[in-house]
């Protein structure tokens, strides 16, 4: 039998202040589970958004410090839709902020806006911004943005969005307070235009939910001439899930490439020259969207359709081999997303959220090589927290067969949450492992699970 635990959260960090009232916090009961608020974890800052705003919490910092943004939104951009954490090697750290109208907009810490650029028409459901780590420690670790919007998915490399962060703050971060005076923060594409592979996903109805689960292999009997294919899966109303093969337009990426290097330097200092001329005309005209960008090749491989169930939420694993699926009837799946297949499902949750964690179990048993190198990858279990807001509760189960490891209560109004960059270890462990967090929403305490079990 599971244990039922109160002593497995432990906290972290604290949240307060006016600007919670900006967004709604103290309304009414349970505000922190409404939909409509967006919210982002990192080790450093947790995020806040709704239609207009966006408050940013520091964590490092007194719980009392926060920064509005309010981003400069015409009609066509329409409001926030989505935010997520983009991270730098070192310490830099944006604000993607994703809106309605299939604009995606970069902002430091300090409120300024570092990059707008327009995806395609149509809403931004989700950001996803994933750190990729091979199998052992010494291999290289890549990033990527992935941005969801209705039938349709968008992939950024996260060396392009590296390249465009370090440009930024190192040559204009410092210039921001200039850009702020003459009001010219919410010029779009001021650092040249990001390159990005689109997609079409649509086949089987709009979806509500989709990523980007990994690199896959070719199909069978083509020719092999370096086409890079990746794996997606969705989720939506018309079918539960989906899942197609991405095919990469290797000369688009490799002239975006060439081209995210030279043209915002050029363009940078273009813009900079006509500022200084024209800064003195007042009336200028608006500078219209660009034309959505072509959809690379999408080639479906499996549907399921199970009419009224239908998909509401999707978590990857850290791997990208496993995703966990809610849906309409209370239902909890888990599916391998190399086979695509169903491999486990949970009845009786309604209104669930999910979120893989890794946990230490039984620690006292350790392998042999903790013993000589501290606590290390091959120690931690793959396990899945299911939230279940109606009962009050989080079960660790864990993967892919295992039992129900834990029960543990949490108030009503929590919210999990987890990171797209892990946190640092507070001890000599040389692996961080994934964690999940629990906001209280009539606190403002953040709360992490304890790893650690047995």
């Amino acid at each position: 039998m599971a244990r039922r635990a109160h002593h497995y959260l432990r906290e972290v960090g604290f949240i307060a202040g006016d600007d919670l009232a900006d967004i709604g916090a103290g309304e009414k009961e349970g505000w922190l589970s409404d939909p409509s608020l967006l919210a982002a974890l990192h080790p450093r800052a947790l995020a806040l958004a709704r239609s207009h705003l966006a408050v940013i919490f520091s964590l490092d910092l007194p719980s009392a410090y926060s920064i509005k943004i309010r981003p400069s939104l015409s009609v066509e951009d329409g409001e926030i839709s989505a935010i997520e954490w983009l991270t730098l090697s070192g310490d830099a750290l944006a604000l993607a902020i994703g809106t309605s109208g299939g604009s995606l907009l970069i902002y430091s810490l300090d409120a300024d806006l570092i990059h707008k650029q327009f995806i395609h028409p149509g809403r931004v459901l989700r950001l996803r911004f994933r750190e990729i780590k091979g199998n052992s420690p010494h291999d290289a670790v890549s990033d990527e943005l992935c941005v969801v919007m209705p039938g349709v998915i968008a992939r950024f490399d996260g060396s392009d969005i590296q390249s465009l962060l370090k440009r930024w703050f190192e040559e204009d971060g410092s210039r921001a307070w200039e850009r702020k005076i003459h009001k010219e923060a919410d010029e779009e594409d001021s650092h040249g235009r990001i390159p990005f592979q689109l997609w079409n996903v649509g086949k089987y109805g709009s979806c509500v939910d989709a990523a980007i689960t990994g690199l896959m292999a070719p199909p069978l009997l083509e020719f092999q001439s370096g086409q890079r294919y990746y794996c997606a899966v969705t989720i939506g109303a018309d079918a539960v899930i989906s899942a197609y093969r991405l095919s990469v337009d290797r000369n688009r990426s490799l002239v975006g490439a060439i081209l995210s290097k030279v043209v915002p330097m050029t363009f940078s200092t273009l813009a900079s020259v006509s500022r200084m001329i024209w800064r003195s005309e007042q009336t200028s005209k608006k500078k219209p969207r660009p034309s959505p960008q072509p959809f690379a090749k999408a080639s479906s491989l499996t549907c399921l359709k199970d009419p009224p169930r239908k998909g509401e939420r999707l978590t990857l694993s850290p791997s990208g081999t496993l995703a966990a699926i809610t849906d309409s009837l209370g239902r909890v799946l888990l599916l391998d997303t190399q086979a695509l297949v169903v491999v486990r499902l949970w009845k009786g949750y309604r209104d669930a959220y999910c979120l893989f964690v890794e946990m230490l179990i039984n620690k006292d048993k350790p392998s042999s090589s903790s013993t000589q190198y501290g606590i290390t990858r091959s120690d931690y279990c793959l396990c899945l927290a299911i939230h279940a807001p109606r009962k009050e509760i989080i079960e660790i189960w864990k993967m892919r067969t295992g039992p129900r490891l834990l029960t543990i209560q949490c108030p009503k109004g929590s919210r999990i949450l987890q990171p797209s960059t892990r946190f640092p270890s507070s001890s000599s462990s040389s692996y961080n492992p994934l964690e999940v967090f629990v906001l209280n929403g009539d606190s403002g305490l953040l709360s992490v699970l304890n790893k650690s079990i047995g």
